[in-house]
């Protein structure tokens, strides 16, 4: 296949003026494939963004083929997630050689996000269907980070995907998931106007910046840092903690609790809106702007297992700028920071040991940090991490367990399994329902029982040489 292969990309995300890391992720890809190949990125709903150069920009609506069909059938390969696959199962039936995207651990992040709630089961098993259409569909995976790919490898083995027929086509099995990790630009951020300093009310010019860069999700840990501003403040009063994106741009997203847990905190320490502050989400375009003006970036998050296979974006957003970090330790990139000299790393939940940290941050000269961070930044830009990519864009084929009459998952079986899938989805729902009947008829039985009770005693008091209680 040559260059003018055309290659279909399919964010699942919102692609706009405020984007999280899932859009940003496709359209980084989308334009630095671009020069390659006829790329052709499809957004769900409208966009009012300008494509990158070489870049075709559409709208799809999830669930309705028609509005995808055309593009999908005209690519050579197609790059998506699990969510797209369960809005379009046309996709497994057609010849394009599918790639599928498992940088984001969706099924553990779920499992984050409910933990507790009567939803987490019903949540947990559709995330296990998509991991599973995920599994049987792709033809070549792809993933953030080696510790991510051991994962999937163990996914890809379960699911009947590592076989004779993919491991004698190539024993190191790159051929079928290897590593296209998050990138930043090979461009140094622009800044083009004020935007934190002397602009967000309550942070003078001359404050000092700490920036929470992405989202308030239920894996991460903004408390800590809080309660470590609050220990910040005793030493220091012209520290500021910034939480600029804590509503995801995608309405479909709802806000985590931790949100709520976060401003509460903010609150009741006395730190709200005079040390700590609260935004909505930033426009991708004005992001730049956050990053130079910050004086040291946070990257917090729980002991989980999320944190595991976890690839921080917003660390990387802070490499591309320059910016001096503080990061839990457990993830791959919070490794690297520590072993690059890019900040400190903390262990969890420490906020004595983050806020010592931070004022140590804030006391180094910036120019001390150059040397490190340009080696990073060097070693992380898109144009690296899409090889695998281009390489396999290049060259798609179907794998070779896809393509022959086995026992393995093909796309043959690929509706029945799709009906197991929805069939379970359903049991889960009216095993839901049926525990919510379950408890509403305890409650009356318990509250009829307590009438009949008050009744008969009542009778007692009226008639008490009649009534026996």
């Amino acid at each position: 296949m040559n260059a003018a292969a055309s290659v279909l990309i399919i964010s699942h995300d919102v692609v706009g003026a405020k984007m999280a890391g899932p859009g940003i992720r496709y359209w980084e890809l989308a334009r630095v494939l671009a020069p390659q190949f006829h790329v052709v990125l499809a957004v769900p709903g409208d966009t009012s963004l300008r494509p990158p150069d070489d870049v075709r920009l559409r709208s799809y609506q999830p669930g309705e083929w028609s509005t995808l069909a055309r593009a999908a059938e005209q690519a050579n390969a197609i790059l998506l997630c699990g969510d797209v696959l369960m809005w379009f199962p046309e996709l497994e039936e057609i010849e394009t050689p599918l790639i599928v995207d498992g940088y984001d651990p969706h099924t553990l992040e779920a499992l984050a996000h409910f933990a507790g709630s009567p939803e987490q089961s019903l949540r947990y098993r559709h995330r296990r269907q998509v991991l599973r259409t995920q599994c049987r569909a792709g033809d070549f995976f792809i993933c953030a980070s080696e510790r991510q790919r051991d994962w999937w490898l163990g996914l890809l083995e379960a699911a009947g995907r590592i076989n004779p027929h993919t491991y004698n086509e190539d024993p190191s099995l790159r051929k079928l998931i290897d590593v296209v990790p998050y990138g930043l630009p090979s461009v140094p951020p622009h800044h083009s106007e004020q935007v934190l300093k002397g602009v967000w009310p309550g942070i003078a010019p001359e404050d000092r910046v700490l920036l929470w860069g992405g989202g308030l999700w239920q894996w991460l840990d903004p408390l800590t840092a809080v309660q470590a501003m609050a220990l910040i403040r005793e030493r220091c009063d012209d520290v500021r903690l910034v939480f600029p994106g804590t509503r995801h741009p995608n309405p479909a997203v709802p806000d985590m609790p931790i949100r709520e847990e976060t401003v509460r905190l903010s609150e009741e320490l006395g730190l709200l809106n005079e040390h700590v502050f609260f935004g909505d989400w930033v426009p991708y375009e004005d992001w730049p702007c956050y990053l130079l003006e910050a004086d040291v970036g946070l990257s917090l998050h729980f002991d989980t297992v999320e944190a595991r296979l976890a690839f921080r974006s917003r660390v990387l957003d802070y490499v591309w700028a320059g910016l001096p970090m503080v990061v839990t330790e457990g993830d791959s990139l919070s490794q690297q920071v520590d072993r690059l000299g890019l900040g400190e790393m903390i262990g969890y939940g420490e906020e004595q040991e983050l806020a010592t940290a931070v004022l140590r941050l804030l006391d180094k000269p910036r120019l001390s940090f150059d040397g490190p961070f340009a080696k990073a930044q060097r070693a992380f830009t898109w144009e690296r991490a899409v090889v695998p990519l281009a390489e396999f864009c290049r060259n798609p084929r179907r794998v070779p367990d896809r393509t022959v009459d086995s026992d393995h998952n093909t796309r043959r079986d690929a509706t029945d399994v799709r009906r197991q899938g929805e069939m379970e989805t359903l049991q889960a729902i009216i095993a839901n329902q049926e525990a919510k009947i379950d408890q509403l008829q305890e409650r009356l039985s318990s509250l009829e029982q307590g009438r009949f009770i008050r009744m008969m005693k009542w009778l007692h008091e009226v008639r008490p040489w009649k009534v026996n209680v």
